[in-house]
């Protein structure tokens, strides 16, 4: 068994190696399925953030994954019609600069988190997860009856994002971006995990009662985390839009959220790299089970049910000899 640390760092340069590899053979749709497996990862790391840190069990992130989404499609939609509207607060024009859909991605992935964390947050257990889980519904809904954004049609990006000096059409360069992206998110996670505040959080997750009696407030705590989590995850759902150059109301399905659970459970709860582990291998069984059977989630169920019943630190405890403790 080798440190988590030595495991991370593995796991991050075997993703920009298989990268490297593909782009060597000229296979451009490995690059784009390693671009796929760094998504999936930002957004794991934004759910893993809340549920193995916080031990916040939330089952509507596709929310903010969703809004990532529809940021970018939207404002590539007025781009593209050359159409600005004004709502009769703000004039929205049309961009497709990546420089300014991931910032206003980010702000509104936080300020909804922030709204939904404030109701949700004032219960607990399966209450918190059926909240969670209502409002991925609503949003899911609302996004169906939307026929100015397409609808259930969803909403067609002509052209990916652009971002300055780099051709984004190119697999590689955009492969490139989610990657730097993803090593910035797992950096900033690291570093929250080591600082007070992350000590804060990883001790409301073991005794709220505690951490009040020292006079820590541990709602404001989990707020915080469940607002970091949610900008985290619409940060990975704006990529998501730009690698398919296509938005829908499936981006907000409790389908989603569920996948983006797999990729933590998979992985390893409370585990730094677990969700780049977790969405590696869903990434994986989704390509090669695939093309076998139309039935390749049976399988992936009966995966999550062995490490579930066997291995409850995920692939990554597993491996790793060191214990999670949300301080990864």
């Amino acid at each position: 068994m080798i440190k988590e640390g030595s495991f991370a760092i593995l796991i991050w340069l075997a993703l920009l190696a298989f990268a490297g590899l593909a782009l060597a053979l000229g296979e451009t749709y490995w690059i784009t399925l390693a671009t796929r497996v760094a998504i999936f990862s930002i957004a794991g790391i934004g759910l893993n953030f809340a549920l193995g840190n916080g031990g916040m069990i939330s089952f509507g992130h596709a929310v903010y994954f969703g809004l990532g989404g529809y940021v970018v499609g939207i404002l590539a939609s007025h781009a593209q019609s050359y159409l600005p509207v004004y709502d009769g607060l703000f004039l929205i024009e049309g961009t497709q600069s990546m420089l300014i859909t991931w910032p206003l991605a980010l702000v509104i992935g936080g300020l909804v988190a922030w709204l939904i964390g404030a109701l949700c947050l004032r219960t607990q257990g399966a209450y918190f997860i059926m909240i969670t889980l209502a409002f991925g519904q609503m949003f899911y809904y609302f996004a169906i009856s939307w026929p100015a954004y397409g609808g259930e049609d969803g909403i067609p990006i002509y052209v990916r994002g652009t971002f300055p000096l780099l051709n984004t059409l190119v697999p590689i360069s955009f492969f490139l971006i989610s990657f730097v992206l993803l090593s910035i998110v797992l950096l900033i996670v690291w570093c929250l995990n080591r600082s007070g505040f992350g000590l804060a959080l990883n001790a409301v997750r073991q005794s709220e009662a505690r951490v009040e009696n020292v006079g820590i407030s541990a709602k404001r705590v989990r707020l915080l985390a469940f607002v970091i989590s949610g900008m985290i995850t619409a940060l990975a759902g704006a990529l998501f839009a730009d690698l398919n150059r296509y938005v829908s109301p499936a981006m907000f399905s409790w389908t989603l959220s569920g996948e983006i659970m797999v990729f933590v459970i998979l992985g390893g709860v409370a585990r730094l790299i677990g969700p780049v582990v977790g969405a590696l291998v869903f990434v994986a069984l989704e390509e090669v089970l695939g093309g076998l059977s139309e039935f390749w989630h049976i399988y992936l169920g009966l995966l999550l049910l062995l490490i579930v019943m066997f291995a409850s630190g995920g692939i990554t405890g597993a491996i790793v000899r060191e214990k999670a403790d949300g301080c990864v």
